[in-house]
């Protein structure tokens, strides 16, 4: 595993838990959000914490350092399903990754309908 990759994992271990603190979890969640998805060719299950921002019923993911990073593999061509755990409640959608001609990458979700 790569120096880059164990730090990854050590910030995700940190990161996930503190979101649900009561005092500075709501600040945290200003601008990140944990999104759960299943890898698409080990069939695994992820949760990881990612900035992001949202208009509406859509959220974009800009990946810091993609080449570094695959989890957005997963959401290239047609994209795939996801769960984004926001801070007024779980929301599914499709996330479908970009990546412009500088090679910075983004992913945006389409967030599903809610239902009552």
């Amino acid at each position: 595993m790569s120096r880059f990759a164990r730090g990854a994992a050590a910030f995700n271990k940190v990161a996930v838990p503190m979101l649900g603190l009561p005092l500075i979890g709501p600040l945290l969640r200003r601008g990140i959000v944990v999104i759960a998805y299943t890898g698409r060719k080990s069939g695994k299950q992820f949760e990881l914490p990612v900035f992001y921002r949202r208009r509406g019923d859509e959220v974009r993911i800009d990946v810091a350092m993609p080449d570094q990073k695959k989890w957005w593999q997963n959401f290239t061509g047609d994209g795939g399903p996801l769960v984004v755990r926001l801070p007024d409640g779980e929301r599914s959608g499709h996330a479908v990754t970009r990546r412009n001609e500088s090679g910075a990458v983004s992913v945006t979700v389409a967030l599903d309908p809610v239902t009552p």
